[in-house]
């Protein structure tokens, strides 16, 4: 145990020695005897949708980044990236809940499709058969304007987001808005265009088409989304929020709102959803929303022939290059062939991009503020290279 210095020194280095022939000799036994490594086990590549969400959130400066994607082999897989709460540093719930903004119009949109399936609405009816002398302005008659066109956006309606009591959410965050009054203000503009010879994404569209479900049901239009939609596709965490709920409801991402390019991020988690109403109401997960369009494109919402009422589309390229626009629904081309059909969605705080295939793949991507141009080109590039691996 106290042998001299060298002596240890030169004792180490012999069972050094051993040790590393012992290891060659039980290596080549193992290559003997043991089959040729198989593929499987070779190391595994990055996966691309992990990748794309740390770029988003490194590069691209979003707070969190939050994706499910439903691969070929039916396996839906979740995925997330960034802080899930400024304040705290919190991690992001595992396909935690969102404000999904505008993926509400395609829940009101299958409503009102089921309603034309039930002989309660027409599609080329006019405005005023539901909603009789409401819809009056400057170049502006209900008279005019069909169901069909609200729910295509070709009705030529002023944007009432555009109406001075919205221009600035900061300050509008938990107000309680009428649809009547989200309605006032758009008819205090001009109309665009003449009914039917344009197409313009509007979301006074949607609030009309909330205000004929009601109108036709008697019952809020929320609750005919629930009863219809929610309920029937199995959505086990979406909802629309009831009047004075302004929480969401579950583990969710918190979501941040940037008034101007350099101004602060606003924590806008928490808000009174009504300035979005039909437009954009709807709290929903990742996983929910590929539910919900697989649902419907798989024909389990609706009636074939209101279906493909639906998917017949108009162009849309103010949403990019060679998307078109159906009634509550949207088809974008995939770099590997073929559409994603979704809609995607936008609430202060959130920004949500998706689609599913015919084939069953599915994703929707989430982040937690609203990107800027070339952040939100990478977000539908994203949603691309998910579908398309």
């Amino acid at each position: 145990m106290n042998e001299p210095a060298p002596q240890r020194r030169a004792h180490r280095i012999r069972l050094a020695r051993h040790a590393l022939t012992a290891t060659a000799t039980a290596g080549l036994a193992l290559t003997a005897f043991a089959p040729a490594p198989s593929p499987a086990f070779a190391a595994p590549r990055p996966d691309v949708v992990q990748q794309r969400l740390d770029a988003l959130v490194h590069e691209d400066g979003m707070p969190a980044a939050l994706a499910t994607v439903k691969g070929r082999d039916g396996r839906s897989r979740t995925y997330t990236a960034g802080i899930g709460d400024l304040a705290t540093g919190s991690r992001v719930p595992v396909d935690g809940q969102i404000r999904a903004g505008s993926n509400t119009k395609a829940f009101v949109a299958v409503v009102v499709l089921q309603l034309v399936a039930e002989g309660k609405v027409g599609l080329d009816a006019s405005v005023d058969t539901y909603l009789p002398g409401l819809v009056r302005g400057e170049g502006i008659d209900g008279r005019n304007i069909t169901v069909r066109q609200l729910l295509q956006h070709t009705s030529g309606l002023p944007e009432y987001m555009n109406a001075p009591a919205l221009a600035d959410f900061t300050t509008i965050q938990y107000r309680y808005f009428e649809p009547r009054e989200l309605l006032d203000g758009a008819l205090a503009q001009k109309a665009h265009f003449a009914p039917g010879t344009q197409w313009e994404y509007n979301n006074t569209n949607y609030l009309l088409a909330g205000l004929i479900i009601q109108k036709v049901t008697g019952r809020p239009f929320g609750e005919e989304v629930t009863k219809r939609v929610i309920n029937r596709a199995g959505l086990r965490h979406t909802y629309v929020p009831a009047p004075g709920d302004t929480v969401l409801h579950e583990p969710h991402p918190h979501g941040y709102h940037r008034a101007a390019p350099d101004a602060p991020l606003v924590d806008y988690t928490d808000m009174d959803a009504s300035m979005a109403w039909a437009a954009g109401a709807v709290v929903s997960t990742n996983t929910d929303l590929n539910t919900f369009y697989g649902a419907l494109l798989g024909g389990r919402l609706l009636p074939a022939a209101q279906l493909a009422e639906m998917r017949t589309t108009v162009p849309a390229e103010f949403l990019g290059p060679g998307v078109r626009y159906g009634l509550g629904i949207q088809s974008r081309p995939l770099t590997c062939g073929g559409l994603a059909w979704g809609h995607g969605g936008t609430s202060p705080g959130y920004r949500t991009r998706g689609g599913v295939t015919e084939d069953g793949r599915a994703v929707n991507i989430t982040l937690t503020t609203v990107p800027d141009e070339p952040t939100a080109t990478r977000l539908t590039d994203a949603v691309d290279a998910a579908l398309c691996r």
